[in-house]
């Protein structure tokens, strides 16, 4: 009894906030939940990130579901990547079931059903609003990162990037890239060179085998107009709900490039665009990322440090982040370090490797005097959890096994025709959906080129035209003699000669006294 008292003390005064928060659940000692003794998450901190872990059914993705919808409700908006499609029911309140009315009864919480606002969006041919942004916005810097690309690659990249800004030619997609790259070691090689300095053939090749690469997981559909304001991303309803965004990705789990790219978009735009806010009452926006693995696993090095850097820095624009996946070894150290609030769901220890990594688990957790966190861990049901996040002051709250309330949505997907009716009904979806296809690098550089060679064609077209005429006029030159030439040759012109010559030679010989001798 005096445990449970200590323990009940203790859950009081650590999960007893000023600001708002948000009901997680409640709080369990042994396998009893201590009625009317709630779990609290406090608004303030809810932009210092956070962990949802747990094995496969566990009901981690429940427990997105319930924060998701709890920060709608507070006005905040949220992104959720739905990556096995079983988030749309946020959209439909829940039916109720006698099983939700008992949990919440123990929990000593009433269930209320309700749904969300919801903004379906996708990146392939899901229905919902399209996703896309430009090559341009990328930069050089994070689409190098993004490709794995060495020193001298990244270089050649700044390179035509700067380039295309020198010369107003839009780099919109993928196909803008690579008509670049071929115009840079083809027909503008020596315009290059003369700019910028010779350009690697083979380190063009090396750049265009990873763009490739990254088409063959359907990036061509992302690049490209018209590009997605992240500021859609940060509205609420009539009624000052958070809109909660909703991206289907069921179809992108072969393509772990395309779902890394994406997020590391999103991450660099918003915090190229939100405003520093210090800290607020309450977060602007909260990104939950299921399936979080799919973008660490392969991720280069340097794109894992793009993203440790933005994870830190992009705290201050009011941002929170949320991590989803089994285990917390998915998750770098550095990133897993910035990550104050925690919910970890069972792990299960079918293997040696299974037991050590659920001990090294345990240790990412604060001290408890009242579990045996290791032990727990393997121990806890289907809706259950341990947590601990951070308290108005940063400072972490008592770890405490808690029994989740239910998601006042629906706990199922919707069906395609009650999806293509949400879709039907957005307000941006057409906008975002309409195909844009304004000229750009691509054909900008087809022009030039064309012209270039038009041009070309014309200076040799003359040039031959000059050296016909040339020949031709050599030629009449030699075959028509002049007029100088004509007189002389005419029979005249040698009558006259002979006549002349003769009296000459008359004239001499007379005057050198020399006379013809008469027969």
């Amino acid at each position: 009894m005096a445990d449970q008292n200590a323990f009940l003390e203790t859950i009081s005064q650590g999960y007893s906030f000023k600001g708002p928060s948000i009901v997680l659940g409640g709080a369990m000692l042994g396998k009893e939940c201590q009625t009317g003794h709630l779990v609290r998450i406090p608004l303030k901190t809810v932009n210092r990130h956070g962990l949802i872990a747990g094995a496969t059914g566990s009901g981690k993705t429940k427990t997105l579901q319930i924060i998701a919808e709890q920060l709608s409700q507070a006005g905040v908006p949220s992104l959720l990547m739905d990556v096995k499609g079983d988030l749309s029911g946020i959209a439909v309140a829940s039916k109720g079931h006698p099983k939700i009315d008992e949990r919440h009864e123990a929990i000593g919480y009433p269930f209320e059903a309700g749904s969300s606002p919801v903004e379906f969006l996708t990146l392939s041919d899901e229905p919902g609003l399209r996703l896309r942004a430009t090559v341009h916005e990328f930069g050089p810097v994070l689409f190098s990162k993004m490709l794995g690309l060495n020193d001298t690659q990244a270089g050649i990249i700044a390179v035509l990037f700067k380039y295309c800004d020198d010369e107003q030619l839009p780099l919109l997609d993928l196909a803008d890239l690579k008509k670049v790259l071929q115009y840079a070691i083809n027909e503008g090689k020596e315009e290059m060179e003369g700019r910028y300095g010779r350009i690697s053939s083979a380190s063009v090749g090396a750049i265009m085998r990873r763009i490739i690469e990254l088409e063959q997981q359907g990036a061509e559909r992302f690049f490209g107009e018209r590009s997605f304001d992240v500021d859609d991303l940060c509205r609420v309803d009539a009624e000052g709900r958070g809109i909660v965004s909703v991206l289907r990705l069921t179809d992108i789990q072969d393509r772990p490039k395309l779902f890394s790219t994406f997020m590391l978009q999103v991450l660099a735009e918003i915090y190229a665009n939100f405003p520093e806010e210090g800290d607020l009452d309450r977060p602007k926006l909260v990104l939950f990322i299921d399936e979080a693995h799919l973008v660490f696993e392969e991720a280069s090095d340097a794109l894992l440090d793009q993203i440790e850097v933005i994870v830190k820095l992009i705290r201050s624009k009011g941002v929170g982040l949320f991590f989803v996946t089994q285990n917390p070894a998915d998750i770098p150290e550095d990133v897993l370090g910035q990550l104050g609030m925690k919910v970890q769901h069972a792990l299960r220890a079918f293997t040696a490797k299974d037991r050590k990594a659920i001990k090294l688990a345990a240790q990412n957790y604060p001290d408890s005097a009242f579990y045996d966190v290791a032990a727990l861990v393997t121990e806890l049901g289907i809706g259950e959890a341990l947590f601990t996040a951070l308290n108005e002051k940063g400072i972490p709250t008592p770890l405490v096994h808690t029994m989740l309330r239910a998601p006042q949505s629906r706990m199922d997907v919707l069906t395609a025709d009650e999806l293509n009716g949400f879709v039907g009904r957005s307000r941006i979806a057409a906008r975002y959906n309409e195909q844009v296809n304004r000229e750009s690098a691509e054909e900008m550089l087809a022009k030039k080129i064309a012209l270039a060679q038009e041009a070309e064609q014309q200076a040799e077209l003359k040039a031959q035209q000059e050296k016909a005429e040339k020949v031709s006029s050599r030629r009449r030159q030699q075959a028509e003699p002049s007029t100088f030439e004509q007189i002389l040759n005419s029979p005249t012109t040698r009558q006259i000669g002979r006549t002349v010559a003769r009296e000459l030679t008359r004239g001499l010989l007379g005057v050198l006294g020399i006379t013809k001798r008469r027969r």
